[in-house]
């Protein structure tokens, strides 16, 4: 499985009463797809993940706004309650055959935990988090990307390999790394959206792979 990359957020105060609110701006700042818009699946858990589901939606057919996603979980509107739904932004991709870049629609998942659900997980994990898609989207595979590009893994699969041999010709390089930063400043945008609209105590980034997944996206936003 490929390494995957989250957004966490701690707001300064999230009581019971105001979590449709707390939801409701944070979902307004998300970079919905242009050709996928609106939320797709909306979930209710109560206590914790080990809880079957108490509501559970298939928005596929006809998506919500945020507005929609509010009106419904105000319905179950508890502080051991998680809430949880999937949109699609778009993000830059690079075709392993080709080098050609392309804007296309990528699935996030995001949760909103109230402060008793899972004997208080958010502490660790947030009030929301954003599971944000492939880590490689803001890191490039391979280690080509940053302060000291070139190829420091070798591939894990053969479209891998084929991508790496792409990448050997400097524009096709040029070109990953120019689109790579146009997601990172997507996501730092996105951010610095949250941070404003909310009440944000800590926001972080964090992802499978890297060590400190902050600090190689700086790096690679800094090389020219």
């Amino acid at each position: 499985m490929a390494n995957q990359a989250y957004l966490r957020v701690i707001c300064s105060e999230f009581p019971e009463a105001r979590i449709p609110e707390r939801l409701d701006a944070f979902l307004e700042t998300v970079p919905l797809s242009l050709s996928k818009p609106g939320f797709t699946q909306l979930t209710v858990r109560a206590v914790d993940d080990s809880q079957a589901p108490i509501l559970e939606q298939d928005l596929r057919a006809a998506p919500f706004d945020a507005a929609g996603i509010v009106a419904t979980v105000a319905e179950q509107l508890h502080s051991d309650c998680s809430y949880e739904t999937q949109c699609f932004w778009d993000l830059a991709t690079i075709q392993a055959s080709s080098g050609k870049a392309t804007l296309e629609p990528q699935a996030l998942e995001i949760i909103c935990r109230g402060e008793d659900y899972e004997s208080g997980l958010w502490r660790e994990r947030g009030h929301f988090e954003v599971q944000l898609g492939f880590e490689h989207f803001f890191t490039g595979h391979a280690g080509l990307l940053g302060q000291e590009p070139g190829r420091k893994a070798p591939a894990q699969s053969p479209e891998e390999a084929r991508f790496l041999e792409a990448m050997a010709w400097p524009e096709n390089l040029d070109k990953y790394q120019e689109k790579t930063r146009d997601n990172i400043r997507k996501l730092l945008d996105w951010v610095r959206r949250i941070e404003t609209a909310l009440p944000v105590e800590r926001a972080w980034l964090w992802s499978e792979g890297e060590e400190n997944f902050e600090a190689r996206l700086e790096e690679i936003v800094a090389t020219r």
